[in-house]
């Protein structure tokens, strides 16, 4: 099966955090963790997917008020922090979304995210993941994670499910704010 013929069935998006939705840089203090960097691109691919019927879930290794923040903001309802253990998780996101390993897709980065890479439909591996990792993606990013690699899934989705006018045309745009912003 092509690569766009299996976009055309993903209903979930599982992405991790920390190198994939981050650049994966760690910023301490003596409080410990203060700062981290999201994209706004892949924010708004988010919200895309979601408002076209794609439901998103993270899974991150790592839990912080900032990451609990961020998933607030973007109005993420599936996601389970703290996991170390994915593959177990990403069963319990598609349990809960309703969906099967056929209809989602995983982005990840590094080793931690391989058990999920085994068992979801659709591996990707952003641009400065490992070699080894990239081996075992379905797809390998053109972008680097935190810096829109999730954008890159999210756009490539809606273009093979037909929905490309969303970030493609100024209606089709702000047809989707308008359900944001309802």
């Amino acid at each position: 099966m092509s690569l766009n013929e299996k976009l055309k069935k993903i209903k979930l998006v599982i992405t991790d955090v920390d190198g994939v939705l981050t650049d994966g840089s760690l910023h301490y203090d003596s409080n410990g963790e203060v700062v981290k960097t999201f994209n706004v691109r892949d924010g708004l691919g988010i919200r895309m997917l979601v408002e076209n019927g794609i439901q998103v879930a993270v899974l991150s290794g790592r839990d912080s008020p900032i990451l609990r923040k961020r998933i607030q903001d973007l109005g993420i309802k599936l996601f389970f922090l703290g996991k170390l253990e994915k593959e177990r998780a990403c069963f319990e996101l598609m349990k809960q979304a309703n969906v099967s390993a056929e209809e989602t897709a995983y982005i990840g980065d590094d080793s931690v995210d391989l058990p999920a890479f085994a068992i979801c439909e659709l591996a990707f591996a952003v641009a400065d993941a490992m070699p080894y990792i990239k081996s075992c993606a379905d797809h390998i990013l053109q972008l680097q994670g935190g810096k829109g690699a999730v954008r890159e899934v999210s756009d490539m989705i809606l273009k093979a499910q037909g929905k490309s006018d969303v970030y493609t045309t100024a209606q089709g745009f702000l047809k989707m704010a308008r359900k944001m912003a309802q």
